[in-house]
């Protein structure tokens, strides 16, 4: 059974009984900050199981795509080495708002196992949840024990602790009991020496889990205690790599048609046989999952990056370049070969694979690119490294320092250690690894209190597009304590007219006043799984009463005017550029926009001119605003609305034209385009391969700038005299300029060829080594060329030059002969190390040629006399 066959049996297993079939939301989230990434099937759906939203059916199906990178069984530095594990995965699922409970997911689950699927029976088990004598003293799940007992014999249906067998959301939240089917698929002599119910959650790979049904009906406090939910739901989830291992009779995930494709093109471009070296096959596994990671991160929305998610997609795609450059001998870029490969297999059921391809191949070349030049300096600063150490045990302290500033793997240094003769301190660098962790939790760390509920209402409703005033009731806060932020409160209303952060603008700010005149201000608005919250330093004292919202009106102006300004920019972009042109992320703030979009080169500046006066032609143009809100999605597209790659869109959206601009936004514009009075592109850049970046400006801040620009300017003519012609007299200026320089330079050589006639003259013979150690009036170029000069001519050579530029710099310079470094074993960067501690600095670089930089010209006569112990 093909894969693409057995997602279409469960999916429509589940229509036939009445579940709504939704597509797979997008892998990166937007409104949780639990979360970068889905990493469940059930995370696109917590806002119904946290009661914020109302699902559109109380039945639910999918397909999810989910990405985990740590946890249970997932830690990313383990893909690879086992055959069942990965960082991107599919999971089916099947959910209940409220609606069916245990005796409907357990009997479908098993008829859809063995009746559909025809699994055999007797290779499958369960478990129940086995209750707790802990605080929480839970009961054992007797109703899950008792309906399994209706299907399979009761010797296999096992009873799991508390880690196995009851899944939570998190620290607090929706959570409750669970039951598990495992499916044990080894040989008949393997089942005869081991019983598969000594293996179930053994990390055995041929006895895994493959569904996990949860009988979510408590809630999480924050206290640590449980309460019952009002409404019990059903949240399953079945590993779809898995499942297709089981039912195509294979052994490994890797050798269902799901893998197989990629592996056969990987094996092709690399020249390896995949099952013929285990090293080569893990670094193939590796390549094959991060690969489906790192194409649907990118598909969705998130670009490689040095912070968040994007940083989890640059270390997953790095992973997958340094097993290809260390295993497969792969030193060009070649994983986004694999592109095409992956789009044709998975296409159809994610058509954003074939939409986005070429973006996402772009995007992988260009990591590829960057990251192994970054091996390759690497690999010099490891040379360095070792050359400068006494001991055949590498300082963890150091190999920490390669890691961490210049992103040169671990796992990579030890084994190019291994094979040079020397060790790893490899606890030295678990400390610093650790030190660094427990910084970086301890910047972020918050406690979160539970919500104290005064108003039972749901959801708070926007009334921001209409007004920047009204009255609202408080409905729940709680206290948030960070170190960052120290103590904050959240607060959600009624209704509000605040715009929550989204769609990249910037949340409202403003204040909240009491009848009495009390004033707290509003710092942020976000929102939170479909919930608007509020945040403010203090907690109002009269919470009961009602209050008067106000949106600071400003800033709502200056953000709304740039976020309509995107969105003529946009289309300005794809009228000039072409229709490849597409929206890749946008930030849209009081002062200022950027605006991320899909395009090939660099805009020249007959292009960006183009694009500017496009835009101001529509705000000349004095385009209303039309909006239409709660329009059925086909309906808007139907009619020319644009839709973003990575956005989840419901049912029904808000459509914002102006002219022929059409898009699907939530964000807040204004009235007529006249009110942006101009736009102004400030800067445009590319981001990474196939993205670019404008940064621009309207209204006051164009104002702004022109007035800034008008004062410089009036400073340059009266620097120039008042010259009426201030480009020409500039011109005027860079030509001398040029013409000085070329004439210092031409100076300089003389002089440096002058030096090195009186130097030859100057060498003298030690041990069979022509040394000099002197110090010379010409800067660091001018002291290489000297120093390569006299090299050329003498065999032998050790010279040690020093100059000092200023006051308070020095500087050294090593140079000796290659075959002398070769013979006799001499090293220019252990020379300028050792004698860089007299000048209060340090240097580096080969044994042949190496400098140093200092603080104190008054230890270069020590140096030059030290430099003669090298070769007595």
């Amino acid at each position: 059974m093909k894969s693409q066959d057995i997602r279409a049996t469960f999916l429509n297993f589940f229509k036939e009984k009445s579940h709504l079939i939704v597509p797979s939301a997008p892998m990166v989230t937007k409104d949780d900050p639990t979360l970068m990434f889905i990493n469940s099937g059930m995370a696109p759906f917590k806002e119904y199981f946290l009661g914020n939203a109302i699902p559109k059916n109380n039945r639910i199906s999918d397909s999810q795509k989910c990405l985990r990178v740590s946890g249970k069984h997932n830690d990313l530095e383990e893909v690879g080495y086992d055959t069942y594990h990965h960082t991107l995965f599919e999971m089916l699922g099947n959910w209940s708002f409220g609606d069916y409970f245990k005796k409907e997911a357990i009997a479908w689950a098993w008829e859809l196992l063995t009746e559909v699927y025809k699994i055999d029976k007797d290779i499958l088990y369960v478990t129940v949840f086995e209750g707790t004598e802990d605080a929480d003293a839970l009961e054992m799940d007797t109703e899950a024990y008792d309906l399994w007992k209706k299907h399979i014999p009761e010797d296999r249906i096992l009873k799991g602790n508390k880690k196995d067998n009851f899944w939570e959301m998190g620290a607090q939240g929706p959570c409750g009991p669970c039951s598990e089917i495992h499916v044990d698929i080894r040989s008949a002599e393997e089942k005869e020496k081991v019983d598969a119910k000594t293996l179930i959650n053994g990390d055995h790979p041929h006895v895994v889990e493959i569904w996990n049904l949860v009988f979510m009906q408590f809630n999480r406090k924050a206290d640590g205690s449980l309460e019952d939910l009002p409404n019990k739901h059903i949240d399953t989830g079945m590993g779809f790599e898995r499942l297709c291992m089981v039912l195509q009779n294979v052994q490994s995930n890797y050798d269902t048609d799901i893998f197989k494709p990629i592996i056969s093109e990987i094996g092709t471009i690399t020249n390896t046989k995949y099952g013929s070296n285990q090293q080569q096959d893990i670094a193939t596994r590796v390549i094959s999952d991060h690969l489906r990671a790192v194409a649907f991160s990118i598909a969705d929305g998130q670009l490689p990056s040095n912070t968040g998610a994007g940083y989890v997609i640059r270390r997953i795609l790095r992973r997958a370049i340094r097993y290809g450059f260390t295993f497969l001998d792969k030193k060009e870029p070649f994983i986004y070969k694999l592109v095409d490969v992956l789009s044709k297999k998975m296409g159809t059921a994610f058509p954003e694979l074939i939409d986005q391809k070429q973006l996402i191949e772009n995007v992988i070349r260009e990591e590829e690119a960057s990251f192994l030049k970054t091996l390759d300096k690497g690999l010099l600063l490891l040379d360095v490294l070792i050359s400068s150490t006494d001991s055949k045990e590498i300082s963890g302290e150091k190999v920490f320092e390669l890691y961490d500033t210049f992103g040169f793997p671990v796992d990579l240094t030890a084994l190019i250690l291994a094979e040079k003769g020397y060790t790893l301190d490899e606890k030295g660098f678990q400390e610093e690894l650790q030190k660094q962790k427990k910084r970086s939790r301890a910047a972020s760390e918050s406690a979160t209190e539970d919500w104290t509920v005064l108003v039972e209402d749901a959801v708070a409703e926007f009334v921001g597009y209409d007004t920047l005033k009204t009255s609202v009731k408080i409905t729940r806060y709680r206290k948030v304590t960070s170190v960052k932020d120290g103590e904050m409160y959240q607060l959600v209303f009624n209704l509000t007219p605040f715009y929550p952060e989204g769609g990249g603008q910037v949340g409202d700010k403003g204040s909240l006043e009491d009848i009495h005149g009390n004033v707290v201000y509003i710092l942020d608005t976000k929102k939170e799984n479909n919930v608007i919250i509020h945040f403010t330093k203090n907690l109002p004292k009269h919470i009961l009463e009602g209050f008067i919202a106000v949106v600071e009106e400003k800033q709502r102006y200056r953000t709304a005017c740039n976020h309509t300004a995107t969105h003529l920019l946009h289309q300005a972009l794809r009228k000039v550029l072409g229709t490849h042109v597409t929206q890749k992320g946008s930030a849209v703030h009081s002062k200022y926009l950027r605006f991320d979009f899909s395009h090939f080169s660099k805009l020249t500046t007959d292009e960006l001119f183009e694009v500017e006066n496009f835009v101001n032609a529509r705000i000349s143009g004095k385009l209303p605003l039309e909006e239409q809100r709660n329009v059925p999605m086909q309906d808007a597209i139907d009619q020319g609305a644009m839709a973003l790659f990575g956005e989840k869109y419901g049912d029904t959206v808000r459509a914002i034209k102006f002219g022929a601009s059409v898009e699907l936004c939530g964000g807040t514009h204004v009235k007529n385009t006249s009110d942006l009075w101009h736009f102004k592109i400030k800067s445009e850049v590319g981001v990474a391969s196939g993205i670019r970046r404008i940064e621009a400006i309207t209204n006051d801040a164009v104002k702004d700038f022109y007035a800034k620009n008008n004062k410089i300017l009036s400073e340059i003519k009266e620097t120039l005299n008042n010259t009426k012609e201030p480009t020409k007299a500039v011109l005027k200026l860079q030509e001398e300029n040029n013409f000085l320089q070329k004439q210092i330079e031409q100076l300089l050589r003389e002089k440096a060829q002058h030096l090195s006639g009186e130097l030859k003259s100057q060498l003298i013979d030690m041990n069979g080594v022509s040394f000099l150690a002197a110090k010379v009036d010409l800067d660091a170029n001018g002291i290489k060329n000297l120093a390569f000069d006299l090299g050329k001519d003498a065999t032998n050579l050790f010279l040690l030059f020093a100059n000092a530029p200023s006051k308070d710099k020095a500087m050294l310079t090593c140079y000796i002969s290659k075959e002398l470094a070769n013979e006799r074993g001499y090293d220019a960067g252990k020379v300028v190390r050792e004698l860089g501690k007299l000048i209060h600095g340090g240097g580096g670089g080969q044994n042949f040629f190496a400098t140093a930089g200092g603080k104190n010209p008054g230890g270069i006569s020590k140096a030059l006399e030290k430099a003669k112990e090298y070769v007595i």
